[in-house]
């Protein structure tokens, strides 16, 4: 396996309220070295993953997402490394 890419699996990213700069290296790490990052609002992570380097493809993922696109992404948890984030934030 490529170094750089994380195991495959799902990782819950705490994402800072307002202030970009108090996104933590551990999460920066996993944005970027993600196969797949969900989002609530692609707008308001692509300015997160913008901060932290990111290259990585953004999908939203919110209460709007269909049970075959949630069936999906279950489906690729044990191939692909997929970062879960929040617009709402961590304190």
């Amino acid at each position: 396996m490529d170094e750089d890419r994380l195991p495959p699996g799902l990782y819950i990213v705490a994402t800072p309220i307002g202030n970009l700069g108090d996104l933590t290296p551990r999460a920066a790490d996993v944005l970027r070295r993600a196969d797949l990052v969900l989002a609530e609002d692609k707008r308001v992570t692509a300015k997160l993953l913008a901060h932290s380097g990111a290259k990585t493809r953004l999908a939203n993922y919110n209460d709007h997402t269909n049970e075959a696109e949630r069936a999906r992404i279950v489906s690729q948890l044990g191939e692909q490394a997929i970062a879960l984030v929040s617009d709402a934030g961590t304190p």
